[in-house]
């Protein structure tokens, strides 16, 4: 203890100094030992830093430390051998002995003593010595006795059951496998100058695990420290072990096909078990850490599956005692089925992400430029949501736009998720318009609810939302349905911004009795218009209403120059408005508007009579003479255009509307009219003259369907040129 007087015989420091001699076992050095003292154990003391437990039978080391206002060490005593090490020094900062991540929260805890006086008892805290390694401590903070100033801060060294129950604690926290790993390798400091987690490669990305793959092992680090600067080709997390190595290291822990704990005892043996130089320099973590304790980490069954090795390095003049390899052995073991519950997340994990990336749009077209960004809540499965966003070209020209939220989060309503996105893209692609869509899809969901249904069982979608717009390259008109979404921002050319005026609508799978038809909202969205779609994650925050979350999104999308490419700007408006603690899944698409040019399209409105095909004709073989296309194309097109022409006229009545679209490498024909019968495809005889028009469409073209209007339908077909 250092020589420095207490004022007061009766103050915290002086009491837990008074019950030190009763914990420290016999042999150990003097509570009342002067600071010259001190200095001369020093270096013994360092060198048997592991012997707290090895007299007087006490698993329990008792130290003190007086701080003041400043949180500077004013005296210490810390005279028990398990304390060596730790370097509080009269004058330090206290908050020098804790590790990097937990000094704010400590110093916010001494400051909360200092102010109130309300002493804070029995924090797990570790502390760092000397050399890298830690010591797990119970920490109580009590204020000074009067008329002292500052913190008395006791701790009591656990040197085996408190540090095994702290480290298990500390490991099964988390569902990320790389902070699992690393919590396992900073528990494992505490035994070694150095600790790495080696895994095995299918554990790391999730995939199973059996016993047939030992032979083959291939390792990865997941997990090292300290965190120091390393030399040249030693192995440092996400580095692949060499071939060698992963080798013998899965042949040590596994002899006669039993997994057990290796000790190599020094560098020499070390050498020589690893044989090469490469392999030395990969794996041994410079010239002071020369012995080496292997232990794998096995999932118990028949027979064991080894998914991994953790690794303890020390120094040749500190061997491993048999108490410490059994410390070691139970840590691993109680730790092994965390890490195959965290592979098991990670592989949940890689299979949602793939889902919900698989449906991210890949691109835009020649009339639209589109970007996406999802960002989900947390790293692990269960914070993965079922918020997709998802745009295709549709056969007729057009363009879906579709964003949706489902209810829940991991896999359930991953599945759903992929369900409804899959079966909008079929619906749109088949002619439907965007309310029809989103009837069907209310059913589904209704129908996924139920709890015999195998896929959803135990996991209900009721209230998921959906947003659907096709946009028109034509016409630039947008037509948008929404159940129960927040409304999409369009930014109009002029830089104007602001949220579409979308009456609101009760989620997918509402009760019966709350079922309203779906509103059909049709706007202009002239070139250069943007339109950002997106889910609530967004624009939600705690501190400010949803309504100026939206709004300051329409400001954050109006900031997009024109000119700006759209995907780096879609990154930059989730980073400007994602909130800093994200509770939820992000999702955001954003659709620059550019169209087809004038002079690719042309229109023709035509009576009813018997003459309309003819002109068609004729209109359309002057049009595509203009573009330059080649005499068989025209040809082609326009017997196609002829037949779908005489169709409208004989089936139905009104007026017919004729476009011709040229984009990409075809040509896009479109007949519409008042009539609702589907035109279809038959398989009549040869003298049959009904549904032979059709045959000629379907030769002729490389696709062709139907979609429907208000007024009645159109029927589109695709010509290569």
């Amino acid at each position: 203890m250092d020589s420095t007087s207490s004022p007061s015989s009766s103050s915290p420091f002086d009491l837990v100094s008074r019950a030190l001699g009763r914990y420290i076992p016999s042999g150990g050095a003097a509570a009342a030992a002067g600071p010259a003292d001190a200095r001369d154990d020093r270096a013994s003391r360092r060198r048997a830093p592991d012997e707290s437990a090895a007299g007087g039978g006490q698993d329990q080391i008792l130290g003190v430390v007086n701080l003041d206002r400043d949180l500077r060490i004013t005296r210490r005593n810390l005279d028990a051998p398990v304390f060596a090490g730790l370097d509080a020094v009269a004058g330090s900062s206290f908050v020098d002995l804790l590790p990097p991540r937990d000094a704010p929260t400590v110093t916010r805890r001494l400051r909360h003593v200092l102010e109130t006086g309300e002493a804070h008892v029995a924090r797990i805290q570790r502390l760092r010595r000397g050399g890298g390694s830690e010591l797990v401590v119970s920490m109580s903070i009590l204020p000074a006795a009067a008329p002292e100033e500052g913190l008395t801060v006791s701790l009591i060294a656990m040197a085996r059951r408190l540090h095994l129950y702290a480290a298990e604690t500390a490991i099964g926290t988390s569902l990320d496998i790389g902070e699992t790993a690393q919590s396992l390798a900073e528990s494992l400091l505490a035994w070694g100058d150095v600790a790495a987690v080696d895994l095995d490669f299918a554990v790391w990305t999730g995939e199973g695990v059996t016993e047939k793959a030992q032979g083959r092992i291939r390792l990865r680090r997941a997990a090292l420290v300290p965190d120091r600067a390393w030399p040249d080709g030693y192995v440092t997390p996400g580095d692949d072990l060499p071939g060698d190595a992963s080798r013998l290291l899965a042949q040590a822990v596994r002899r006669n096909d039993v997994p057990q704990t290796i000790v190599i005892p020094d560098r020499e043996a070390v050498e020589r078990v690893l044989g090469s130089p490469r392999v030395v320099r990969a794996l041994v973590p410079g010239d002071r850490s020369a012995g080496v304790a292997c232990i794998p980490l096995v999932l118990e069954g028949a027979p064991p599956v080894v998914l991994g090795v953790a690794e303890v390095w020390r120094r040749a003049d500190r061997p491993f005692r048999d108490s410490e390899l059994f410390d070691l052995q139970e840590l691993v073991a109680r730790t092994a089925h965390h890490v195959d519950l965290a592979r098991q997340h990670q592989r949940e994990h890689t299979q949602v992400l793939a889902l919900q990336r698989r449906l991210l749009p890949r691109a835009g077209g020649d009339t639209i430029d589109i970007a996406s960004v999802y960002q989900p809540a947390t790293p692990d499965s269960a914070g993965v949501g079922g918020d997709w966003v998802n745009s295709f070209p549709l056969p007729d020209g057009r363009t879906a736009l579709v964003v949706g939220d489902v209810v829940g989060h991991g896999l359930g309503a991953a599945a759903t998720m992929g369900q409804l996105s899959m079966e909008a893209r079929a619906l749109l692609s088949a002619g439907l318009a965007p309310d029809e869509v989103l009837e069907h899809l209310d059913e589904t969901v209704s129908l996924l609810d139920d709890a015999e249904s195998g896929l959803a069982a135990g996991y209900s979608a009721l209230g998921s939302t959906c947003c659907i717009a096709l946009y028109d390259p034509v016409s630039h008109h947008v037509v948008l349905s929404s159940a129960g979404h927040l409304p999409p921002v369009l930014v109009s050319p002029d830089g104007r911004a602001g949220p579409l005026a979308v009456r609101p609508h009760p989620g997918l799978g509402a009760e019966f009795a709350l079922r309203e038809p779906y509103d059909v909202h049709t706007f202009d969205a002239p070139p250069g218009s943007l339109l950002a779609l997106y889910t609530d994650g967004l624009v939600e925050d705690p501190a400010v209403s949803i309504d100026e979350g939206i709004d300051r999104l329409a400001e954050t999308v109006a900031a997009v120059h024109p000119w700006d490419a759209l995907q780096k700007a879609a990154r930059r408006v989730v980073s400007t408005m994602a909130p800093a603690r994200q509770r939820d899944d992000v999702t955001l698409l954003l659709a620059r508007m550019i169209g087809c040019r004038k002079g690719d399209t042309a229109t023709w409105r035509l009576p009813a009579r018997d003459d309309a095909p003819a002109r068609a004709r004729a209109h359309v073989s002057a049009l595509l003479r203009q573009w330059g296309i080649r005499d068989d194309t025209r040809d082609n097109v326009s017997l196609l255009v002829s037949e779908l022409v005489t169709n409208a006229v004989r089936f139905a009545a009104g007026p017919v509307t004729v476009r011709l679209i040229r984009a990409g490498h075809g040509l896009l024909c479109e007949v519409g009219d008042t009539g609702n019968g589907r035109p279809r495809l038959s398989r009549g005889d040869l003298l049959d003259d009904g549904g032979r028009g059709m045959h000629v469409v379907h030769r002729l073209t490389t696709r062709w369907g139907v979609r429907w209007t208000d007024t009645g339908k159109v029927v589109w077909a695709e010509v290569a040129r």
